[in-house]
């Protein structure tokens, strides 16, 4: 039962995350993800298989990377990092309007609502889609390949040609892994999702 009310903010979360990231691209000039049909909230556009069922069982995940032509954009460096940090913007903007739909269920239904069974399957589902955007933009901001976090760092840091950038992106995978294997990332992620659900909980929902 707890994996079927999960599924809404993970279909939610990924499919959003990577239409933002081809928005942002096609609206900075590249048509790339416009031609390869990523421009769309469809999740059957998005989602990876593999990704999908990692966020299901190991609590993060990823979509079908957007694929994009830096040579379209007017300022190259400028836009990457946009279209880098669109997926985790659009990640936080999910959490937070379902924090207002929440508190509108609070508002409308009041507390015997959201304590009795269909109510508080509704609950349930709503606060692990804020959850899960929470958990999709904290672990894509690590600066790892091939997550969003290292493509911003590169771009700030403009380290795209230099022997770290190659070294770090050639062993992205095997880096991310052991940061995994070793708990890492869950250190990052516990923390982080608490702050912000803290915030979230606090200002908005009640």
């Amino acid at each position: 039962m707890e994996t079927i009310l999960i599924i809404p903010g993970v279909v939610i979360g990924l499919a959003f995350h990577e239409f933002a990231h081809g928005w942002t691209a096609y609206k900075l000039g590249d048509p790339t993800p416009k031609f390869q049909g990523r421009v769309t909230i469809n999740p059957m556009a998005h989602i990876d298989p593999i990704g999908f069922v990692a966020l299901l069982l190991a609590g993060f995940g990823w979509g079908v990377p957007v694929e994009i032509n830096p040579n379209n954009f007017k300022n190259r460096r400028r836009d990457e990092l946009i279209v880098s940090l669109a997926g985790v913007v659009m990640n936080l903007i999910l959490a937070i309007v379902f924090a207002f739909i929440m508190k509108a269920v609070v508002l409308i239904g009041g507390p015997a609502f959201i304590m009795g069974g269909l109510g508080g399957a509704l609950w349930q589902i709503l606060l692990y889609v804020i959850q899960i955007n929470l958990v999709l933009m904290i672990f894509n901001l690590i600066p790892v390949p091939p997550l969003d976090g290292f493509s911003v760092v590169t771009e700030i840091f403009n380290i795209k040609h230099t022997q770290l950038y190659y070294t770090i992106y050639n062993n992205g995978f095997f880096i991310l892994m052991a940061l995994i294997l070793f708990d890492i990332t869950d250190m990052i992620l516990t923390p982080g999702v608490q702050f912000f659900m803290n915030l979230i909980g606090n200002y908005i929902i009640f």
